[in-house]
């Protein structure tokens, strides 16, 4: 199931669960993980992007070694909300990654990156820290804003 909103998402996962963050990139994908009761996101490993199959193969580990019960997915919409030909790339990257089983929320990304990068500049990272960590804690951003959004959701 892809789902677009809070509410569907949260009702396909009516016992709550550890939740995969991706902040998919053209060549890595930056992970994150929250917490079962959804309260706070925490970056992950950022992935080097391979074929799809590798993708699929190391995105299989880390749901099984965190046990998590859905994700959610990056979706990179245009400063005025249209979808370009990178959002229509990431939807057809949720479909297929169908076979893990998981309910998949896609969750508008505008401004995750810079939000992240504001954020470990903040922490006085170096420039070179900054690049290496970018996409996972950009994946944080981007799932911290789901679960607030589903604890904030009467479901």
């Amino acid at each position: 199931m892809i789902a677009t909103g809070a509410l569907e998402f949260g009702d396909a996962l009516p016992d709550g669960g550890v939740l995969l963050g991706l902040d998919l990139g053209t060549k890595t994908i930056g992970t994150a993980f929250c917490d079962a009761g959804w309260s706070f996101a925490s970056p992950g490993k950022t992935l080097k992007r391979g074929k799809f199959t590798h993708d699929l193969s190391e995105l299989e580990k880390l749901v099984s070694q965190r046990m998590a019960k859905g994700i959610v997915l990056g979706l990179p919409l245009n400063m005025d909300g249209s979808q370009g030909p990178r959002a229509q790339s990431s939807r057809a990257y949720a479909r297929n990654l169908a076979p893990l089983g998981l309910p998949i929320l896609l969750w508008d990304e505008r401004w995750s990156t810079t939000s992240a990068e504001s954020a470990m500049i903040a922490q006085d990272l170096s420039r070179a820290k900054r690049a290496e960590r970018i996409d996972s804690h950009a994946a944080a951003v981007i799932l911290q804003a789901a679960i607030d959004a589903l604890a904030g959701s009467a479901f």
